[in-house]
């Protein structure tokens, strides 16, 4: 007796754990579901709205978004998307056409002025990097804001009111670091102001804030790197006895220690700032719990890089 009603008691807590996960995967499912391409706009989504939407990513941090060609699971997080975010301005290349046909560019509000440009082999191309200009990234920033606020219209006023919150809050984050690393780079000597990496990712954090930026490679990284591009790059680097150039975490850092062995055939040093920790962010932000997870924290790592090689 004793036996039977121990069993008894054990397919009823079974049915109740299942009851109970059963009523969790139920609740996470009413959710609405938003799909988003990069690194940069995962992070925007989850600072605004994490506790009401579930979120699924296509391209995986530290992957270039300029080479990343889409796998059949990544069909199956568009299809099923309720809303699909991705940057525009070229950024994912091999992802154009079903982007464009199913999703919603963040950059779309941007004007003519604000897009950066670049000449390359006689050819104008778009530069896509435009989260290193703070104010374009409140611009697409405000984008997401509005297009979740316009898929979440049915919740209740005071969680709408909770985005908004979330929006204004940030927002002031964002303007007091754009304060912040006027005040770091006013420590590097004006003569001393050139960033040099692998590949135009910076054209805009130039603009922003009065550094020269020079790469042997252009604003995508489907472009060839010439012989005469690294002896340029390493001709401009002697002439100007700049101390150090970077790696970055989603380029091969093999091009900068090439490029760093031209320079010493010219009779300079460079350092070379490579390896975990010691290379820019462009492209993508790092992994979860890794340092450069999120916007701010990846743009604090990249300045105080750049400051404390460069002043």
């Amino acid at each position: 007796m004793k036996r039977k009603l121990l069993a008894l008691f054990l397919v009823l807590s079974l049915i109740f754990v299942g009851c109970q996960k059963g009523g969790e995967q139920a609740k996470k499912s009413d959710k609405k579901h938003v799909t988003v391409t990069t690194t940069f706009i995962n992070d925007m989504v989850k600072v605004l709205a994490k506790d009401y939407v579930d979120v699924e990513m296509i391209i995986p941090a530290g992957e270039d978004p300029h080479l990343y060609v889409a796998r059949p699971d990544d069909y199956k997080k568009i299809k099923n998307a309720d809303l699909l975010l991705y940057h525009g301005l070229h950024f994912e290349g091999k992802m154009n056409d079903i982007l464009k046909e199913k999703g919603e560019a963040i950059t779309k509000s941007f004007s003519e002025s604000d897009i950066g440009k670049m000449e390359e082999d006689g050819k104008t191309e778009i530069d896509p990097h435009f989260w290193f200009d703070i104010n374009l990234y409140k611009t697409a920033f405000t984008e997401v804001k509005d297009s979740l606020l316009k898929l979440l219209s049915d919740l209740p006023e005071k969680d709408k009111n909770m985005i908004n919150e979330n929006y204004e809050k940030y927002t002031k984050e964002l303007d007091a670091l754009d304060s912040e690393i006027k005040e770091k780079i006013a420590q590097i000597p004006e003569n001393q102001r050139y960033l040099v990496t692998p590949h135009d990712a910076f054209n805009y954090f130039s603009r922003a804030y009065g550094m020269k930026v020079v790469a042997p490679q252009g604003v995508s990284t489907e472009s060839e790197v010439s012989n005469v591009d690294i002896e340029k790059t390493a001709d401009f680097i002697a002439k100007n006895k700049i101390k150090a150039i970077f790696a970055e975490s989603t380029t091969n850092p093999d091009r900068m220690i090439k490029l760093q062995e031209v320079v010493k055939s010219k009779g300079f040093e460079v350092k070379v700032l490579s390896g975990e920790g010691k290379e820019l962010f462009s492209d993508s932000l790092s992994g979860e719990g890794e340092k450069g997870s999120n916007y701010l924290e990846m743009y604090r790592h990249n300045v105080d890089l750049i400051v404390d090689n460069l002043k």
